[in-house]
């Protein structure tokens, strides 16, 4: 079962703003390489739990948050601590790049 967080436009905000890293994968269910990164997040969900929140957010029903964080391309990831934004990744990332930076930001 995977551990992935689907965010919601009522509770994205509360989501980012918790304690610890939350990595949030931005995406969209019409974007090829969106879909082709679903599985990535899968793992990473189950990699990370314990250490780190991992989170979806469809730009279609985040949109204002989207707007907020200026996404102008999916998948666009972003890495919170503690509620701060640290790192931005955008496009089709491979596996092992995302896990290095957020290995960079885990205490």
């Amino acid at each position: 079962m995977s551990k992935v967080i689907y965010a919601t436009k009522d509770d994205i905000n509360d989501i980012i703003a918790s304690d610890g890293v939350v990595f949030v994968d931005f995406f969209a269910t019409w974007c090829g390489p969106c879909k082709m990164l679903g599985p990535t997040i899968d793992k990473l969900a189950d990699l990370y739990d314990g250490k780190a929140k991992i989170v979806k957010a469809d730009v279609d029903i985040c949109e204002e948050y989207a707007v907020k964080l200026g996404i102008v391309s999916v998948p666009t990831m972003k890495i919170f601590k503690n509620g701060v934004l640290v790192d931005t990744l955008v496009g089709l990332v491979p596996q092992a790049k995302i896990q290095m930076i957020l290995d960079s930001h885990i205490d």
